[in-house]
């Protein structure tokens, strides 16, 4: 409920308007935890109103993107995953050969991004944090693979 009344606002705030559409594809993203792929996003979504298309599905992708209502990210593929835009920050683990993500919080980050802030006179207004490597199983699987780090 309060998701809704946060995407109504915002949308108003905005100067534009709650479609079914956009409350769809909202709907479809805070029910759907994870990482999901437009084509994902469109397929759950059309599973609700047969009507909506994909080209729909991308401009409000785009639209609450935009908005700071949905976070995309690329999880070391070319292309974006969706997900609500969570409460708390948090970042992604992607495993190179399964694919397997894990999110992850790091408080750290905020300190840090605190003083370089500071120190350099910025205004950080979004943060970015992803890494890759190996999960524990695939590791076991025997790929060994130098750390960069």
């Amino acid at each position: 409920m309060a998701q809704s009344k946060n995407l109504t606002e915002s949308l108003h705030a905005s100067g534009r308007r709650l479609t079914r559409q956009r409350q769809l594809v909202m709907q479809v993203l805070q029910d759907n935890p994870g990482h999901l792929e437009v084509e994902a996003v469109y397929a759950l979504a059309k599973a609700s109103d047969p009507n909506i298309s994909l080209p729909t599905v991308y401009r409000t992708l785009a639209v609450l993107k935009e908005m700071g209502l949905v976070k995309g990210h690329t999880l070391g593929e070319s292309h974006a995953h969706f997900e609500a835009a969570p409460e708390t920050p948090h970042y992604h683990f992607t495993c190179l050969i399964c694919g397997r993500v894990v999110e992850f919080d790091a408080p750290q980050v905020k300190q840090v991004v605190h003083t370089l802030s500071r120190r350099e006179g910025l205004q950080v207004t979004d943060v970015h944090l992803f890494l890759s490597g190996y999960c524990a199983k695939c590791r076991t699987g025997g790929t060994q693979v130098k750390s960069n780090i």
